[in-house]
């Protein structure tokens, strides 16, 4: 698609989605924004699809938002979210409950997994894209940088609630408050990075991590284990535990319990079905 911002490609039952304005290092702009959420809409729809990854096209991941866009918002003295009149808004994963029902987090409510596949520099909206995914890998030497600081901004779209519980709140202090820049290598020693791999082996290493899940792994699982990571964070232990012990008695009667069980005795792979009932690509 000639000028497309954002590229989606499904195979061997993930979807890939790409930034893909290179020669911006993909920086943010509100077009980009729409055509993210349709194609991660479009993903989270579509039963072909267990798991997700993002990525970006050329040497960046998301070097945060358009300058251009930047200084408009400075000159207006307003913020623009994108939303434009009359446009019909695709807003996946919302529904599940308020906690995810705004921009970046609303990859916490999406029904599969999404990791993050950090080719390069991650800043401001784009560092914040990559800690909304629930796996990070990174390309050796990638530059992540939170950036709000330097701007004069806040911590934005949540990230301030999520990076503590990810990497601890004295490092995420420190991440926030000086907006330094942090290579892969650091990151992964801080929890915020699962893996670092060499620039060229980042995309086939993440996507041969996301097709083994999608090949392995139940959707109905994954999907019940996903509410639970996030879910339990906004709650106690006690309704945590409580909550489990209501899903496994659920999923034991259920059909990917016996086919795990018998794929386990027959010693052959898995056959999960898919996740039966497709969510509206527009507001839930």
């Amino acid at each position: 698609m000639t000028g497309a911002v954002v590229l989606y490609e499904v195979s061997d039952g993930v979807a890939t989605v790409t930034l893909n304005r290179p020669d911006r290092l993909n920086a943010w702009t509100a077009r980009m924004g729409r055509d993210y959420r349709q194609a991660l809409a479009d993903a989270d729809a579509d039963p072909a699809v267990r798991v997700i990854v993002i990525t970006g096209a050329g040497r960046g991941f998301c070097a945060g938002a358009d300058m251009r866009g930047l200084s408009d918002m400075a000159d207006a003295g307003q913020y623009d979210d994108g939303s434009r009149p009359g446009e019909p808004e695709v807003w996946p994963g919302r529904g599940v409950r308020p906690d995810f029902d705004h921009d970046h987090s609303f990859l916490l409510g999406l029904r599969k997994p999404v990791i993050a596949a950090v080719n390069g520099a991650a800043a401001g909206v784009g560092f914040v894209l990559m800690c909304f995914a629930d796996i990070r890998f990174a390309a050796a030497g990638a530059k992540l940088t939170t950036s709000f600081a330097r701007l004069g901004l806040p911590a934005e779209h949540g990230v301030s609630w999520l990076l503590p519980r990810v990497i601890g709140a004295a490092r995420a202090a420190d991440l926030l408050f000086s907006s330094r820049v942090v290579l892969a290598e650091e990151a992964a020693e801080l929890g915020l990075v699962n893996r670092v791999l060499p620039a060229d082996q980042l995309l086939p290493g993440t996507l041969e991590y996301a097709r083994a899940m999608a090949a392995e792994a139940s959707p109905a699982s994954l999907l019940a284990m996903k509410r639970q990571l996030w879910g339990d964070l906004l709650s106690d232990l006690d309704g945590a535990a409580s909550r489990a012990e209501v899903e496994m008695r659920e999923m034991i009667a259920g059909p990917d319990f016996a086919e795990g069980v018998a794929a386990f005795t027959d010693r052959r792979p898995p056959r999960f079905a898919p996740l039966g009932e497709e969510i509206s690509r527009q507001n839930r």
